[in-house]
């Protein structure tokens, strides 16, 4: 009963986190329609785009690569109905979860393209730099009609800033007390002919041991990213774009003494993470006719990962490869996008060749139509309908399948103020041996998939967005938002240590349903208050009891409350409270808060930035400690919180 009089208090409040419905934070609203969509292929507004999409921009990214420059976690996790799961105590890999589904139920797009693996499951989030970022767009909910498996939960692209023809210049400098330095350079221009853009980034962080417990909570890291891309404006207002991204990584964590060199019997323990990723692109567009474009862009992309945990070693190769043709046709009231794909990703285990490796490989050829209509200025679709064909499998078995995913979605503008959008659809993802779970294990005893098919989903989101002036100077909008999904056929993990672990289907769903409310006051530009609750509900069936599904917060809150004075400085106050988690034990964590401070001075070109956040050092280990057993076999609680504590970065920025 308390849950319930929580989850309608928060409600009626309207508080909600910086998630944008019609609108974008840091904008007014007459400026925040006017921003171009990428991720729904139609290139519209975000203002008349019948699916719901969530846009953080450029003001914001930039913002949050101040607290986290080396990766985009900081930027996700902050966000309504999305969190940044950790799920390795020492290496501190972490995956992307929407509306409580597990992080393999997300796409994650990078310039459009699925370029991330299943093998990449940990540590796909922590290889995405914020720097070279113009915005990112998330759409929650089923959206494999618009990017095939993989996208129950949602998806988010990460769209990479353009040239333009004056020179765009930005160099980062952070420091941190954990030991992390980061230096990251961005440039791009263009002339009539010819452009450029080349992000480059070196990340070091020390090993880092906040509790005593002589095990780290941040590794001892080095990474390095370079993304290259060359823009070609052809005539014919043809553009052909050609890319490649580079990065590669070295992440030790474990024992402090052994990583420090003063490796003993006593201190033998480790866990070091070894990659290689690198992602060539190519993307090409061509008027046909005032009204007609032909598009196609291609992608491959490598990834190699060692895995080494004292006496045990994994070692694969994920290849990726996609390709993607598309015709589009703009009438006065009504665009339609034909297009066709074929996507491949297998899987190598270097060190098992044989039937019993985790060797996979899924092959997908697919044809998918959307038709956009405006009925009239009140009522708007955006419809479509995907067939994929997917054969999959490895030396054990090998399965086809078909699957034909429809897609509705609907804008009513039901005045200037009010707004309301509805979308459903369903989805499918392949099976997969790289899992949240398996991840937390290593892989280690896990056998291969046999006999396992994909899992399938239904769901949707519907809402409702009010907007309005209050006085002359006051923005106020507020968006109620609602989903479910289903998702049957799931694949769930089963056995233990000794025997070996398997992966299976079971006949038992999971539900997850629940609501997001978002807020915000803008006072003239300068004073800006955000607020956001999101009720997550996520059931399964296969499991005993309640059903309640781990590390699924039911309440959570974000409050943020911003000043800013532009071209003079920006400061900030954020608190985040994250609400009772099952684990998988059965056991229930506690509840905490998260509170952060900002501040950014502005000289020119210049300016000097500080950040701390979890001042008020909400840890696991405060609770109880994370490692059990042995320093040479030690045992490592399922997280749920911040292992790392209070943090503290400062740095410089310069731009041109």
């Amino acid at each position: 009963m308390q849950k319930i009089i929580f989850a309608a208090a928060m409600m009626l409040l309207g508080i909600p986190v910086f998630a944008q419905q019609d609108t974008v934070q840091h904008e007014r609203e007459d400026e925040i329609e006017e921003i171009i969509l990428r991720s729904t292929r139609s290139s519209r507004t975000i203002a008349n785009t019948p699916t719901r999409v969530e846009t953080i921009i450029l003001e914001e990214i930039d913002e949050k690569s101040n607290m986290r420059p080396s990766n985009v976690a900081m930027i996700l996790h902050e966000s309504t109905g999305i969190s940044v799961q950790q799920t390795s105590a020492t290496s501190a890999n972490a995956s992307i979860r929407i509306q409580g589904l597990d992080g393999r139920y997300t796409q994650i797009l990078k310039d459009g393209f699925p370029s991330f693996g299943n093998f990449a499951n940990g540590l796909s989030v922590l290889e995405i730099p914020p720097l070279d970022l113009k915005q990112v767009e998330i759409i929650k909910g089923p959206s494999s009609t618009l990017y095939g498996a993989g996208a129950i939960a949602g998806v988010i692209n990460f769209i990479s800033r353009t040239p333009k023809e004056k020179q765009d210049l930005n160099i980062l400098i952070n420091a941190a007390n954990t030991g992390l330095y980061n230096l990251g350079v961005f440039s791009s221009q263009r002339n009539e002919n010819l452009g450029y853009s080349l992000m480059a980034l070196y990340n070091d962080q020390k090993e880092y041991d906040i509790d005593k417990d002589d095990f780290t909570e941040l590794p001892n890291s080095k990474e390095f990213t370079i993304h290259p891309k060359l823009f070609f404006y052809l005539p014919g207002d043809a553009n052909l774009i050609v890319g490649n991204a580079f990065t590669t990584g070295n992440r030790l964590g474990g024992d402090m003494q052994y990583i420090k060199g003063n490796a003993s019997t006593e201190h033998s323990y480790f866990e070091r993470n070894t990659t290689f990723r690198n992602t060539a692109t190519v993307e090409f567009s061509k008027p046909l006719s005032e009204t007609s474009r032909v598009e196609f862009k291609s992608a491959y992309s490598l990834f190699d990962r060692t895995i080494e945990v004292s006496d045990y070693t994994f070692k694969g190769l994920n290849q990726n490869y996609y390709s993607d043709l598309s015709w589009s046709k703009t009438l006065p009231n009504q665009t339609l996008i034909v297009g066709g794909n074929y996507v491949t990703d297998h899987f190598k285990d270097r060190l098992n060749s044989t039937a019993n490796g985790l060797s996979f490989f899924v092959n997908t050829g697919g044809a998918y139509i959307q038709h956009t209509w405006d009925v009239s200025e009140v009522l708007k679709f955006e419809n479509g309908v995907r067939a994929d064909l997917v054969k999959y499998g490895n030396g054990l078995y090998t399965e086809s399948e078909t699957f034909v995913l429809p897609k509705i979605s609907m804008l009513l503008k039901l005045s200037t103020k009010w707004t309301s959008r509805i979308g459903a659809g369903l989805g499918y993802k392949t099976p997969t041996a790289f899992t949240e779970q398996t991840e937390g294990f290593q892989y280690q005893n896990l056998k291969p998939l046999i006999g396992v098919t994909s899992e399938k989903s239904l769901g949707g989101t519907a809402d409702v967005n009010f907007k309005t002036m209050l006085g002359d100077d006051l923005d106020f909008s507020i968006n109620q938002m609602f989903f479910y999904t289903q998702l049957n056929n799931s694949i769930i993990l089963d056995g233990n240590s000794t025997a070996g672990y398997t992966l299976a289907n079971t006949d038992k769903p999971l539900y997850s349903s629940g609501f997001e409310t978002n807020a915000k006051l803008i006072y003239k530009d300068f004073l800006k208050f955000f607020a956001g609750y999101t009720y997550t509900d996520t059931r399964a069936d296969y499991i005993p009891g309640d059903r309640i599904v781990p590390l699924v917060p039911v309440h959570r809150v974000n409050l943020i409350l911003m000043a800013e004075k532009h071209d003079q400085y920006k400061t900030g106050l954020e608190a985040y409270y994250t609400d009772v988690q099952r684990l998988t034990n059965g056991s229930s964590t506690k509840p905490y808060w998260d509170l952060g401070f900002m501040f950014e001075k502005y000289f020119g070109r210049l300016s000097i930035f500080i950040n701390v956040e979890n001042f008020l050092d909400t840890r696991q280990s405060r609770y109880k400690g994370v490692v059990n057993g042995s320093h040479t076999a030690p045992a490592f609680d399922e997280i749920w919180t911040h292992t790392e504590g209070r943090t503290f970065n400062g740095g410089i920025k310069f731009k041109l």
